[in-house]
C-alpha cells in the first residue's frame, strides 16, 4: 500500500590490504539547496507515465516485507531469498523471497553508526557475505561466511580492505561483484573535497579489487585498488549486458550525476559539478536537479539503468542503448513511497525496491520501512 505524499523540508589514509572476501549539501542525502535557474538536460516526467516505451513500464506488485528500521543494503542469495542490511541497527535479516519472512542472521561487530555512517552495502558469493562499513577508526569492507541454510548464522566478519576515510557525511558504502569475478566499491570524501582529487587516497573513489583485497589486474594505477576518482559520494553501482560499469553519485547544490565509469577517468569533484565539457573530466551521461534525486542504489534491467531517490522520493528510469543513452529519464512512483534507498535486480522482469524513511532523515509511516516487488514491463 503506498504511503501518503510528505516532502521533507531541507535547509539551505594510509591503505592497508588483508586477505579477505571473496550538503541538504552537508549531508549529500538531502535536496540540497535550489537548483540554479538553468534548466536540466534531463528533466524530470511525470511518475508513472501512462504510455512507457518497451520494457520502461513498471508497477508495483506488492510489499515483499515491511517494519524494517534504517535497511541500506539489499543483496539476493542463491534460490531467491534476500539478505538486508540494517544501517543503525548493525544487523543482517534475511527475507524469505516468497513470504517475506525475516530472521535476523545477527549483529555485525565492529559497526560505528553515526551520520550517514553504520552497516551499509552488502554483497554475497561463494558463501560468504562480504560488507562495507563504518568502524571506530576507518570504512571498510569484511567478509562473513555464511552457509545460507536454515538455522545458518553470519560467521565472524574479516577484514578485506581497511583504511578507507570516514566521515560524519559521505562515506560512500555500496559494493558490488562485477561480471569479471572482482569486488567493487563506491567511497565518499567524507566532506574533505580533496581527498578525491588525491589518488593516493580511498576516499572520493570507486575501488577495485579482487576478491581476497587485492589490487585487481588491469587497475589504471599501478599497485592500487583506485579505478576512478573525482567523485564526491558514489551511491550505486550496476552493469548492463554489455559489461559497461555506471554509477550514481550525489552532488552538492545543483546537480545529481549518473556516470558512465572507465577506468583511470577523473569524474571532476570538487572542482566540477554535472556536465562542464572541460577537458580531463568525464561528464555525467545524466543529470538531474539535487531536488529530483539524492540518488542512492542503482540497478539494470530491461534496457534501462533504475535509479532510487532519497530526496527526489522517485524511482528513475534511465533508457540505454548500445551507444549510451537512447531515449530521456522518466520518473515513477514519486511522492508515494518516501525516500528509496536501494533499488536490486531480481530474475528476468523484477525488481526489489527498499524504503528509507527511517534513517532519521524521512517521515516514517505505519509499515515503514519496507521492500515493495517491483514488475517491470
Amino acid at each position: 500500500m503506498s504511503r501518503p505524499v510528505v516532502k521533507a523540508l531541507w535547509g539551505a589514509a594510509a591503505l592497508v590490504l588483508v586477505a579477505g572476501c571473496s550538503s541538504g549539501t552537508a549531508t549529500g542525502e538531502g535536496p540540497g539547496a535550489a537548483p540554479s535557474a538553468s534548466v536540466s538536460a534531463t528533466p524530470s516526467s511525470p511518475s508513472a507515465p501512462s504510455s512507457a516505451s518497451a520494457g520502461g513500464r513498471v508497477t508495483v506488485a506488492g510489499t515483499l516485507t515491511e517494519g524494517l528500521k534504517s535497511p541500506w543494503g539489499l543483496a539476493e542469495l542463491p534460490g531467491g531469498d534476500l539478505l538486508v542490511s540494517s544501517r543503525d541497527e548493525r544487523t543482517i535479516t534475511r527475507i524469505d523471497g516468497r513470504t517475506g519472512a525475516k530472521t535476523v542472521l545477527g549483529e555485525v561487530p565492529g559497526v560505528v553508526p553515526g551520520g550517514e555512517g553504520g552497516l551499509l552495502g552488502i554483497a554475497v558469493r561463494d558463501g560468504r557475505v562480504c560488507a562495507y562499513l563504518t568502524a571506530a577508526s576507518d570504512n571498510r569492507i569484511v567478509r562473513m561466511r555464511y552457509g545460507g541454510g536454515e538455522g545458518d548464522r553470519l560467521g565472524p566478519p574479516e577484514p578485506v580492505l581497511t583504511g578507507i576515510p570516514k566521515g560524519f557525511v559521505h562515506n560512500g558504502g555500496r559494493i558490488a561483484f562485477g561480471p569479471d569475478g572482482m569486488l567493487y566499491a563506491g567511497t565518499g570524501e567524507t566532506g574533505r573535497t580533496g581527498l578525491a582529487q588525491d589518488r593516493k587516497s580511498l576516499g572520493g573513489k570507486i575501488l577495485r579489487m579482487t576478491p581476497e583485497g587485492r589490487p585487481a589486474p588491469g587497475n589504471p594505477f599501478p599497485a592500487s585498488v583506485v579505478y576512478s576518482y573525482g567523485h564526491r559520494n558514489v551511491q550505486g553501482l550496476a552493469w548492463d549486458p554489455e559489461g559497461r560499469l555506471w554509477a550514481a553519485e550525489f552532488g552538492q547544490n545543483t546537480w545529481d550525476e549518473l556516470n558512465r565509469v572507465e577506468p583511470g577517468r577523473n569524474y571532476g569533484w570538487p572542482r566540477v559539478e554535472g556536465r562542464a565539457g572541460k577537458p580531463g573530466f568525464v561528464d555525467p551521461v545524466a543529470q538531474w536537479p539535487t531536488s529530483e534525486a539524492s540518488p542512492s542504489g542503482i540497478a539494470y534491467a530491461r534496457g534501462a539503468i533504475w535509479m532510487a531517490g532519497l530526496g527526489g522520493e522517485r524511482l528513475w528510469r534511465v533508457p540505454l542503448s548500445g551507444a549510451e543513452r537512447s531515449g530521456e529519464p522518466e520518473a515513477f512512483l514519486t511522492g508515494e513511497y518516501g525516500r528509496l534507498r536501494t533499488v536490486l535486480a531480481v530474475g528476468g522482469d523484477g525488481l526489489r525496491l527498499v524504503t528509507s524513511e527511517t534513517d532519521t532523515r524521512g517521515t516514517p509511516g505505519p509499515g515503514d520501512d519496507r521492500i515493495l516487488r517491483l514488475e517491470v514491463r
